[in-house]
């Protein structure tokens, strides 16, 4: 009696085992392929994603540039390279969910760095700056980013007064996919 009651419970701790393991192999592989940056609103600034040549507005090659999504989708990284000059630089574009904002931070082999926020407008993603106190005056960095019908993008950046006049424009590159 006691044999079979041996086998009895074997037998039932065999099928929890059995059980336990299938219950977790089912989680797992539910939250293996939920990707926690999908959606819309993720994918607003995708048009800007690929290997890149960086024209001026004559049409001369100033630079390229090559973005890459990463980390289950929730971060773009720029990776931009001066053919005038020896400037290189980097950003980090992501989308926050609880401003609803896009938000991009760049920092070049200079030692300069840029802060930017903002969101799709009409197509466009426009990005700016906190008000910086500068030697000249007050000034708000803005950056615009348009897909063109051709797939190009063009991105321009502005320079704004305190009151959001435009000052001057800093760059103008239309972005062109590369060809393999």
């Amino acid at each position: 009696m006691y044999q079979n009651l041996a086998i009895m419970l074997r037998s039932i701790l065999f099928l929890i085992i059995i059980l336990t393991i299938s219950f977790s192999n089912k989680i797992y592989s539910q939250t293996a392929t939920k990707k926690p940056c999908s959606g819309e609103k993720y994918s607003q600034f995708d048009f800007w994603e690929g290997d890149w040549n960086v024209y001026d507005t004559s049409g001369k090659l100033i630079g390229t540039n090559k973005l890459v999504k990463m980390q289950n989708n929730c971060v773009m990284q720029e990776n931009w390279a001066s053919k005038t000059s020896k400037n290189k630089g980097t950003s980090y574009n992501y989308y926050n969910k609880v401003d609803d904002s896009w938000n991009q931070v760049w920092i070049d082999n200079s030692g300069f760095s840029l802060v930017l926020k903002g969101k799709l407008i009409d197509g466009k993603m426009v990005l700016k700056s906190d008000l910086i106190k500068g030697k000249k005056g007050n000034f708000y960095n803005r950056v615009t980013w348009s897909k063109n019908k051709d797939n190009s993008v063009i991105q321009v950046w502005e320079y704004l007064n305190s009151d959001g006049e435009i000052i001057s424009e800093a760059f103008r590159g239309i972005y062109k996919k590369k060809t393999i």
